[in-house]
């Protein structure tokens, strides 16, 4: 295997195209081509995580977080990051960040939060809009099956728990090639009438090249017509954050017991208690300040993340519980989920569960 393989295993489970703009998410030190020795998972790379990768021989890590976050002007070993970064390259260490693309996968960072909690009836906090397209394209009436039929296959057309979704119109397609032209159906300078079936197929926009060379393999005409918008819809599967409810309503009191034992954290910073119960519960690893407004509008009783600022604590408008838990505690569990995926997929190379604690947090 080479850590192209490894990559194409990520991106298939959470596609580099819903990460965030600001992010760095992707191949940030190495050669692609490379071959696999062994992979290390990690929440953050820092040297010591390197030292690990190289004991282990490790040399690809997957990392939860970017190392490289902004542009790096210099190499000169001032920075941890910089250190970090050249303790790689000198090791011949690959680091691949996987970060909001996870955040934003239905499967990902929070969903190990909902799993940690066990929490049921889950849905998207926040879902991302622009991230569905829609093809249209005309096709000879006998040729609209197969056509169908190859794009399904590359998993377009699926919406929600459906798959093979599709809208399809009937009607004459007109047409005349000019000199220049090679027509499959009739003859240069000739004005063609043909029925013709008018499909329409939303996919996900991580798959708009596959869904173009698809319809151009499989269309019979020498010049395909053919359409791709983008839609305003809320995609169901993609977006940050998630919602769902306790099997059993606890008390606050409780609820907050029950959360640090569930989230290994030593300390819960919170707004102001409502002494109501606790059962619809919205969660967003990492830094939320700016989900609160949607947990609200989700009528979530209390809503668990991290980095929260003071004036943070007054958006609770006493309708809503705010909980911080620490950004590592908040994220602490998404190794576990990475490795756990890579172990499905590949079985001749070792997964390793990185045993550094990256945490920069300490509690007196």
């Amino acid at each position: 295997m080479i850590i192209q393989d490894i990559i194409d295993h990520l991106e298939d489970f959470a596609p580099l195209a819903y990460a965030e703009d600001f992010d760095n998410a992707g191949l940030l030190v190495g050669d692609k081509n490379a071959g696999l020795t062994g992979v290390l998972v990690t929440l953050d790379t820092l040297e010591t995580v390197i030292e690990e990768a190289i004991e282990s021989n490790c040399n690809l890590i997957v990392s939860f977080h970017p190392i490289i976050f902004k542009g790096l002007k210099k190499l000169t070993g001032k920075t941890y990051v910089e250190r970090t970064v050249q303790k790689a390259i000198k090791n011949d260490i690959a680091i691949y960040a996987i970060h909001t693309a996870l955040d934003n996968n239905i499967e990902g960072v929070n969903d190990m939060i909902c799993k940690q909690l066990g929490l049921f009836n889950k849905s998207i906090l926040i879902p991302q809009v622009e991230t569905i397209k829609k093809l249209t394209t005309y096709v000879q009436k006998k040729e609209a099956d197969r056509l169908r039929a190859s794009i399904f296959k590359i998993g377009a057309g699926n919406i929600g728990n459906y798959s093979n979704c599709s809208f399809n119109i009937e009607g004459t397609g007109t047409f005349k090639g000019n000199k220049n032209s090679n027509p499959t159906i009739g003859n240069k300078d000739e004005t063609v009438s043909l029925n013709e079936t008018k499909i329409s197929i939303t996919f996900a926009k991580h798959l708009e090249n596959e869904v173009i060379d698809t319809l151009f393999k499989n269309h019979s005409y020498e010049e395909v017509a053919y359409e791709i918008t983008t839609l305003e819809n809320r995609n169901q599967n993609i977006g940050m954050g998630m919602v769902g409810t306790l099997e059993t309503p606890m008390s606050e009191n409780d609820f907050f017991k029950f959360l640090k034992t569930k989230m290994k954290t030593e300390s819960i910073r919170h707004s102001k208690l409502l002494n109501k119960p606790i059962k619809k519960v919205a969660v967003l690893g990492g830094s939320g300040s700016f989900a609160i407004k949607a947990a609200i509008a989700a009528k979530a009783d209390v809503f668990v993340t991290s980095d929260l600022k003071y004036h943070d604590f007054f958006t609770a408008e006493n309708t809503i519980v705010l909980a911080d838990i620490g950004h590592y505690e908040s994220e602490q569990y998404t190794k576990n989920g990475l490795v756990a995926h890579l172990t499905k997929k590949i079985s001749n190379i070792a997964v390793l569960l990185s045993k550094t604690n990256t945490n920069p947090v300490n509690y007196f």
